[in-house]
């Protein structure tokens, strides 16, 4: 055989491996140049430790359950995103609300149903609506337990059952047991190279929610490139490292972070999966 015919093979794979890592340090170089684009970051850090408590139903006195305000004013004509903590035991009287809201449970077990429905105690990780102006009652059991609440356009408030009708919503209440993920052959909201997985839950108004589950020691990103992102944890801690200083924070369940352009969120975790609540006004990439 003809030597050099037979290194035809080797030299084409040398050049080869040596375009793809070439290629590959392009796209390093394209990503760390876009990362710097983002001269102003809006990228801003709540923990659940920082949260201020205050009466949600101040008419209830001390039988009124907390609210912990993350973005908005639920007394205001604005979107809003509060913390509701419930006592061990609670349970309200039927009532309704002047707005729609979703939920999710993060710490202890919560029932939110008509008032003569069977108990049905939902975990954290679960989600549920309330249309409004339709009669509910909302329980809970637990050493703590708290929801993540939000509405479109408050103001939020809690009225008596004289006064329900029927806006045409129906309510709806996801189980965490049966919460559909997709991974990233499901969709390209997903980076290939990433286990992480999504589930879209509502989409109304421009704005969409949605839940995003990182897996143990994830160590990348999710991009967002709407007006409105808020990320709130609801299992799991979660490193989060802060563009404009480099500080990282560990978020516990409740903690949050947001911004109001386009950002890289730098996350990771460690022996444990993170499950976050997300709103937004755009598309995000988890990397």
């Amino acid at each position: 055989m003809n030597l050099r015919l037979a290194y035809i093979p080797f030299i084409f794979s040398l050049l080869l491996l040596v375009s793809c890592n070439q290629n590959k340090k392009k796209d390093i170089e394209a990503e760390h140049n876009r990362l710097e684009q983002i001269e102003n970051p809006t990228n801003k850090v709540v923990l659940s430790s920082e949260i201020v408590w205050e009466k949600l139903n101040p008419a209830r006195g001390h039988k009124s359950p907390q609210a912990g305000t993350i973005w908005g004013d639920r007394n205001s004509e604005v979107a809003t995103g509060f913390l509701a903590k419930f006592a061990n035991g609670f349970s309200s009287p039927p009532h309704i609300h002047n707005a729609t809201y979703r939920a999710v449970v993060i710490k202890g077990s919560i029932h939110n149903d008509d008032p003569a429905a069977e108990s049905m105690w939902m975990k954290p990780g679960s989600f549920w609506t309330q249309p409004k102006g339709e009669s509910h009652i909302t329980a809970a059991q637990g050493e703590e337990n708290i929801a993540l609440v939000e509405i479109d356009r408050g103001p939020y408030l809690v009225q008596p059952i004289e006064a329900a009708f029927d806006n045409g919503e129906r309510p709806i209440n996801i189980d965490a047991s049966n919460v559909v993920w997709l991974d990233s052959e499901k969709t390209n909201w997903i980076d290939a190279n990433s286990q992480a997985e999504m589930s879209f839950l509502w989409n109304a108004n421009g704005s969409k929610g949605l839940f995003v589950n990182l897996p143990k020691e994830f160590n990348g990103s999710i991009q967002s490139d709407g007006t409105e992102f808020h990320a709130i944890v609801i299992q799991g801690d979660l490193n989060y490292t802060l563009p404009q200083n480099q500080e990282t924070k560990l978020l516990d369940a409740g903690s949050s972070f947001s911004s109001t352009d386009k950002a890289i969120h730098t996350l990771s975790t460690a022996n444990n999966s993170v499950i976050l609540y997300i709103r937004t006004n755009g598309t995000i990439k988890i990397n």
